[in-house]
């Protein structure tokens, strides 16, 4: 049977001297237990911030030019608790997909010594990353931004400024999953906004002088928006307040495209058992066939609960593979092994 070139690449580092763990020396400064993962990436920071700046942007529109000026006080105050609750979930999700380790494999670690203790059986496999130097777990894939191996890694989020992966993808798929909900409640609240604005307070300023003085409506009290806007549909005027709904509108709709089809994605991936990366290169499938419900837990947690839509809920994954768990261990004791990529 024929290989592609990606097999064969990978069947070349089976042979011993392929691995030279003579050259591999793990990093020099030892990184304190504790230390926070994050990748000092400038697109990643920019587009992070991007994030941030439209998610606070949303909720200034929905509260100051929506929610308070409204007259219907039980309207704003349940559509203000729903929106800023989703909105508070959705960047504390950022932030745990951002700043969580997403299984980055021990830089430096394929030294005679780690491998000895693998204590590896007769023609059992191992796999050395050539990049990072470290001996790879299966299903685990190099990083060029993370500069790192990381395991059942998906994809590089730079939304996130991180990678997707055996640890974190569960606050990236609750991030998509909240930015989605609060886009939609954003153009809900804003198809509302403009049909009542429309039919009570905008239509004044579309009179002409015979419809003003049928009405009685001086052109002075016309020029003074505020007189009618500030109590029924904004603090602002009439024009700045569409645009402000018009640039949210945009975004709600942009970013409700965007994400469904991200958490759509990643829940097909998580119920398959097959990540981004390894749909795209049409891997050998070398791992048990699990059922999709086992699936969800492996990433969301043991056994099922409302801490599956938490994101400061961290899921129990259950026992871990044994070559997993030891170089989780291996990274818990390994120089430098907390580090992000910008502090390598």
């Amino acid at each position: 049977m024929m290989l592609i070139p990606t097999h064969h690449f990978r069947d070349i580092e089976r042979k011993p001297e392929y691995l030279q763990p003579e050259k591999c020396v793990p990093p020099p400064y030892p990184g304190p237990v504790g230390t926070m993962w994050f990748i000092r990436d400038g697109c990643g920071i920019a587009c992070a911030i991007v994030t941030w700046f439209l998610v606070l942007y949303a909720e200034f529109v929905v509260l100051f030019v929506m929610l308070i000026p409204s007259r219907d006080y039980v309207y704003s105050i349940i559509n203000g608790i729903v929106f800023n609750l989703l909105a508070f979930l959705a960047l504390a999700s950022h932030c745990r997909a951002m700043l969580t380790d997403p299984g980055a494999v021990p830089k430096g670690n394929a030294t005679k010594e780690f491998i000895e203790s693998l204590q590896l059986k007769p023609g059992q496999v191992v796999y050395k990353c050539p990049k990072c130097c470290s001996i790879k777990p299966d299903r685990a894939h190099h990083c060029s931004v993370c500069k790192r191996c990381i395991r059942k890694m998906d994809h590089h989020c730079p939304w996130v400024n991180n990678c997707v992966g055996e640890n974190n993808q569960k606050y990236f798929v609750l991030f998509t999953m909240y930015i989605a909900l609060i886009s939609l409640h954003a153009l809900i609240m804003v198809g509302f906004h403009f049909l009542h604005c429309f039919e009570e307070d905008w239509t004044t300023y579309g009179l002409n002088r015979e419809e003003m003085a049928e009405t009685g409506i001086s052109l002075h009290e016309k020029m003074q928006p505020l007189n009618v806007s500030s109590t029924e549909c904004s603090s602002f005027s009439p024009p700045t307040t569409v645009i402000l709904l018009i640039l949210l509108c945009f975004e709600g709709l942009l970013f409700l495209i965007f994400t469904s089809v991200m958490f759509g994605t990643q829940v097909h991936s998580i119920c398959t058992d097959e990540t981004g990366i390894e749909q795209l290169k049409k891997e050998e499938r070398r791992w048990a066939k699990k059922t999709k419900w086992m699936n969800m837990k492996a990433v969301f947690g043991h056994p099922f609960s409302l801490g599956w839509a938490s994101p400061f809920a961290t899921p129990d994954q259950g026992k871990a593979d044994p070559y997993q768990a030891l170089s989780a261990s291996n990274e818990r004791t390994s120089p430098g092994s907390t580090r992000g990529a910008g502090s390598q």
